[in-house]
């Protein structure tokens, strides 16, 4: 045994002092002065030991099954007590036991048991029972917040009643062209790319209506826009644009329109990418929404300069190409707006940092892409070749712009039988429910007419509300015949997402369809109201008669495959459960029938961990 005198001072100095005054002791005597020495100096230590430990808020003691008549007898497991201190809030030590949880006889988990209580780790229950949780540290507390769904937040007070011209559903709070599997927003169409089963890229026509529906409703609830003008043409001072040689040239013009009485600003330098061109600087991160009105009378471009916070430059071509996007080095990103617009004056929208990340999402992960879009800035705007602009402007957004880019692409890519056909096979169900390319989906015509409504009600233009009132034939053609319309127990027609054979019955799909046909009926007149009043009424009768069969006492299911082809129910995700409550929620305002309102507020119970009742 070692025996430290460090610290023990008083009993050293009384040592010294007892050895002084002894004149001349004994062997004997000596030997019992270190005993009795040796004794103090181990109980000063051992006091000054359980001091110190005294001193810890937490400890944990073990407890030895021999010393503990509780154990139970517990099978290669030592229990232990432990004591958590808070000397703060003055709180009695918490005790509990490790326990070993066996669950359902498979598999062992490790828990503590306080008490008659059994706690479990939560990412055990997490996973077991699909539910949500985290900390939440806010006053200076933390607090475990619980969550049955991770969808479960729904307005809690009074909403506007649907309408064909109002905000479609909760689409405001959509951004497709962010979302990951859009490839680009094409410089040439004005819409999306899609990459969802093809990673080549596809005109989407449910992910190009949703585009459309989602700015229309966020021009409906955003503040009013933010806009900086560049350049309106109605200036004869061109000073803020830098030539970049002698030869380059720019001014102000009447626009050559005769219907015009506007001003232009015509712009001459050399079309080579190796000309830095005629720049105006900008320092912008929050309006990063460029628009202009461009007319190329030559080969010409435009370039957008971007500066990271780290001073790194990097440039965004836009050009007269076919080629739907590309990068070129670590540093220019080209994105073609199609050869056929030269000499042709058209109008350029484009959102700058979406497609800055896009482009960045080529040579860099989608985490690093968000990352640089977050850090970046607008620096300066550049004009190459020979051509006319004007209202060039930089605003926090421009929602009806995107808006009728996406309802002039359904007008133009429309087919003779109304349709717009998805163009890439469709694995539903591999070898069971298949699509090969060229199906239509209800749910794309649906959301196609509602995007052409709401652009009728606003431009007044018939071209709109025509192409929504000729989207109504596909509905007339049968699944098996190509078209969109099963039938479950050859009584009930269904309006199919995805038109498979053996039928889906995909209920999202299908009300979404439905919500297109009550928009069209209740804004079109003559032969296409009635046309789309008898299919909206012909739908409701089967989605009363079939909506319960998408309960499923805990939530809804997704589609009908069980029932259809004979497999495991496919149950839908929270986020699609809360979509066919939004749905059915709508359509009750229009149907008074009570099937629905009681539907939705059980459904909206189920993500809240309410069960339907058993037997």
């Amino acid at each position: 045994m070692i025996i430290t005198m460090q610290g023990c001072t008083p009993v050293v100095d009384l040592m010294k002092n007892f050895i002084s005054k002894m004149p001349r002791a004994s062997l004997k005597h000596l030997l019992v002065f270190l005993g009795i020495t040796t004794l103090l100096v181990t109980v000063y230590n051992i006091g000054k030991c359980d001091i110190a430990r005294n001193d810890n808020n937490f400890y944990r003691e073990e407890k030895l099954p021999h010393l503990d008549g509780n154990s139970g007898g517990t099978k290669g497991f030592q229990p232990r007590v432990a004591h958590s201190y808070d000397i703060a809030k003055e709180k009695q030590p918490i005790e509990y036991e490790e326990i070993d949880c066996i669950i359902n006889e498979d598999y062992t988990v490790k828990g503590r048991k306080e008490g008659s209580e059994v706690y479990m780790p939560f990412s055990f229950i997490q996973k077991y029972f699909e539910v949500y949780g985290d900390i939440d540290k806010s006053d200076g507390y933390e607090r475990f917040s619980f969550h049955h769904s991770y969808q479960d937040d729904f307005p809690t007070g009074p909403q506007p009643r649907y309408s064909p011209s109002g905000v479609f559903m909760s689409f405001d709070l959509y951004s497709v062209e962010d979302r990951n599997r859009v490839k680009c927003v094409s410089g040439i169409e004005g819409v999306p790319i899609s990459t969802q089963w093809d990673h080549k890229g596809h005109y989407y026509p449910i992910q190009i209506a949703q585009f459309g529906l989602s700015h229309y409703s966020k021009h409906l609830i955003q503040p009013k826009n933010k806009v900086k003008i560049l350049e309106d043409g109605e200036r004869t001072d061109l000073s803020d644009w830098l030539l970049p040689d002698q030869k380059s040239e720019i001014r102000s013009k009447l626009d050559d329109r005769t219907y015009l009485d506007n001003g232009v600003v015509e712009f001459q330098t050399s079309p080579s990418m190796k000309n830095p061109g005629i720049s105006i600087s900008t320092r912008e991160k929050k309006l990063s929404t460029l628009s202009m009105d461009l007319n190329f009378i030559n080969n010409g471009s435009i370039t957008v300069v971007i500066q990271m916070g780290d001073g790194n430059l990097y440039r965004i071509h836009y050009v007269l190409s076919d080629t739907v996007m590309r990068q070129d080095g670590n540093r220019d990103l080209y994105y073609g707006l199609g050869s056929s617009k030269k000499g042709k004056w058209f109008h350029l929208t484009r959102l700058l940092l979406v497609d800055f990340q896009k482009g960045m999402n080529l040579m860099y992960s989608k985490t690093r892409g968000a990352r640089m879009k977050n850090s970046a800035r607008i620096t300066a705007i550049c004009v190459r070749g020979h051509g006319v602009m004007d209202n060039v402007t930089l605003s926090a957004h421009a929602h009806m712009d995107l808006f009728f880019d996406a309802a002039n692409y359904l007008v133009r890519h429309q087919n003779s039988i109304g349709g717009w056909p998805v163009m890439v096979p469709r694995k539903l169900i591999p070898e069971v429910m298949e699509l090969d390319s060229g199906w239509y989906s209800a749910m794309g015509q649906g959301q196609a007419i509602s995007l052409l409504v709401r652009a009728y009600v606003v431009s007044k233009d018939v071209k709109y509300i025509d192409a929504a009132g000729k989207a109504l034939s596909v509905f007339d053609i049968p699944s098996y015949q190509g078209g969109i319309t099963s039938k479950y127990l050859n009584t009930y027609e269904w309006y199919e997402e995805y038109p498979t054979s053996p039928s889906s019955f995909v209920l999202n799909g299908f009300m979404y369809s439905l919500i297109g046909l009550y928009d069209l009926r209740e804004t079109a007149t003559g032969k296409i109201r009635e046309k789309a009043s008898e299919l909206f009424n012909r739908g409701m009768r089967t989605l009363k008669a079939m909506l319960l069969l998408f309960d499923s006492g805990t939530g809804t299911f997704y589609d009908l495959r069980h029932i259809t082809a004979g497999l495991a129910p496919n149950r839908a995700r929270w986020d699609y459960h809360k979509v066919h409550i939004n749905q059915v929620q709508l359509l009750s305002e229009v149907d008074s029938d009570p099937l629905f309102t009681s539907t939705a507020e059980r459904w909206k119970g189920y993500m809240k961990g309410k069960l339907s009742p058993h037997n």
